[in-house]
């Protein structure tokens, strides 16, 4: 009798082992290897995906920004499949023709995009993106400690908040609020332009207590800066752990952004991408990130899944008249070393 029990065990050790070295999805027949921003994604989203489809093997990577971003992708033995890059980021892509060509047919959840968000400047016919997020540029302040409206980019060179101010640690995004301050696009090429900008951050480095990025929510929250400049998404957030927290987009204008997801053209598991664009586009999905990120969704059908606390929001759901006077960024080629030495020049003061 111990013999029989003992062939039993050893069999059921057997089979404990050959499960175990399998890796544990022995269901999936595809790859699927992801590059997305840090914290950008629900991680219950990942998971319901990976139940859902256990046909698929995700392989989920961060990147730190769009730079990192276009190394990985331009590298000779790129693994990855889908992407989510910035607007003008995939005006650059376009240019290296580093992606895939999207077939909406393919993608049963299309409809659900909002039309105002379809046809961007960076992808006018949609043919190589697919919209995933968006929002504003602006100041994240304590209410506590500015005690006038906040309506201009000119209060980040306001002396008596000297020290208390933050700036984003982003070439591009610095240099927009300087440049909005002159009166000038975002996007503009005039070297005497964007040497004025550069003077005016030069004057006001003194007033910053330090340049940052994700750490600026965390800092405000806190209570440790009077403003910061930064996304709508970290400021809505950030002002629901700190009810002394406001945000406002400056009458001058600002950046209004757009994250997209991609296909690389070297993607060796095309199937599998487009399914898990299908399944970010279902109104679900969609809503379920939207809550977590508190960005801005372009899918108009998640609306009636989204928290009513974000939807009443005028961070989250910006009125026309903000968008209005906000600007996307463009692709600038090589006029773009133009803001990188000027911003090198700027850091090194």
């Amino acid at each position: 009798m111990k013999r029989i029990v003992s062939f039993v065990l050893l069999a059921a050790m057997i089979c404990l082992a050959m499960a175990g070295c399998s890796g544990g999805n022995s269901e999936a027949t595809m790859q699927l290897y992801v590059l997305n921003w840090g914290d950008y994604i629900d991680e219950e989203v990942l998971e319901n995906f990976r139940t859902e489809h256990p046909e698929i093997d995700l392989h989920y990577t961060t990147m730190t920004s769009n730079e990192e971003m276009l190394i990985q992708l331009q590298s000779e033995d790129c693994i990855y499949d889908v992407c989510f890059p910035s607007d003008y980021t995939i005006s650059k892509l376009i240019n290296l023709d580093l992606l895939a060509e999207i077939d909406t047919s393919k993608l049963s959840n299309y409809e659900n995009i909002d039309e105002r968000f379809l046809n961007q400047p960076f992808d006018p016919d949609n043919t190589y993106s697919v919209p995933y997020a968006w929002g504003t540029v602006g100041i994240l302040y304590n209410t506590t400690m500015v005690d006038e409206p906040v309506t201009s980019w000119d209060i980040l060179w306001d002396e008596k908040y000297a020290g208390q101010i933050y700036m984003y640690d982003s070439v591009r995004d610095s240099m927009m609020v300087a440049l909005e301050l002159l009166g000038y696009s975002m996007n503009t090429t005039d070297p005497d332009e964007i040497a004025e900008a550069e003077a005016l951050l030069v004057e006001q480095k003194p007033l910053v207590q330090a340049y940052g990025t994700d750490d600026l929510r965390d800092r405000m929250i806190a209570g440790s800066g009077a403003m910061a400049v930064t996304y709508s998404g970290d400021a809505i957030y950030a002002i629901m752990e700190n009810p002394d927290l406001a945000y406002a987009v400056p009458e001058e204008g600002s950046n209004i952004w757009f994250d997209n997801v991609i296909i690389t053209k070297s993607s060796q598991n095309v199937e599998a991408a487009y399914i898990f664009l299908d399944y970010l586009l279902d109104a679900e999905v969609a809503a379920a990130n939207a809550n977590y990120l508190c960005y801005s969704t372009p899918n108009a059908a998640a609306e009636e899944f989204i928290d009513p606390e974000l939807l009443a929001s005028d961070v989250f759901n910006v009125p026309q008249d903000v968008i209005d006077r906000c600007e996307g960024f463009i692709d600038l080629e090589e006029d773009e070393q133009l803001y990188h030495s000027a911003w090198t020049r700027i850091k090194a003061q």
